[in-house]
């Protein structure tokens, strides 16, 4: 570039100036490159410009996109928990009316002779563990007796006429026990709920 310049400056001594005519403009050369060098660096900071937003907009997305992995890999933790929390629930469904059974064989213990209160004792102890072995798998018995009724844990499958108020609404006899899976209700109980006379 040096060079350039000391070549300029020798035909620029070598130019009579007589022969340079009004007209006839030279440039200097630091003027040719400081327009040069405007536009250039007009253009490079309008580059900047585009690959930082360019750049911006990528990193956003990118961190969308990181984001949303994060999410969904945490959703499917959730899910995976859940569907281990409550893959039992048919085998349970399946059991229950077997606790239904022997609830039901052992409602008249009392009126039972001498020689088969042993066995019944038998029959007891077999229900306990069964029930136990349940709840410790997370299922509980839902026995809402003297309850206020909530259809959300309760089916009325029957009023029953009631003197006083504050029977009205409640539940006076249990048919059937309801239960929960991980508080999760699998079985409504079914109920009877006392009706105010009128």
């Amino acid at each position: 570039m040096l060079d350039n310049f000391e070549k300029k400056e020798n035909l620029n001594e070598n130019v009579n100036e007589d022969e340079v005519s009004d007209d006839v403009v030279i440039e200097s050369e630091e003027e040719t490159l400081s327009s040069f060098g405007d536009k250039n660096t007009n253009k490079l900071k309008e580059k900047l410009k585009l690959v930082t937003s360019e750049k911006q907009e990528y990193l956003d997305g990118w961190q969308r996109a990181k984001a949303d992995l994060v999410n969904a890999k945490k959703e499917f933790g959730e899910q995976k928990t859940d569907l281990l929390k409550y893959a039992n629930t048919d085998l349970i469904l399946q059991i229950i009316p077997v606790l239904d059974s022997f609830e039901m064989a052992l409602k008249n213990i009392d009126e039972l002779d001498e020689s088969l209160k042993e066995w019944s004792q038998g029959v007891q102890y077999i229900y306990s563990q069964l029930s136990s072995v349940l709840e410790t798998n997370g299922v509980k018995q839902i026995n809402p007796l003297n309850e206020n009724f909530n259809p959300e844990f309760h089916v009325s499958i029957e009023g029953v006429k009631v003197d006083e108020k504050k029977f009205e609404n409640i539940i006076v006899e249990v048919v059937q026990k309801g239960y929960t899976l991980n508080e999760k209700i699998i079985r409504e109980a079914k109920v009877k709920v006392g009706e105010l006379k009128r």
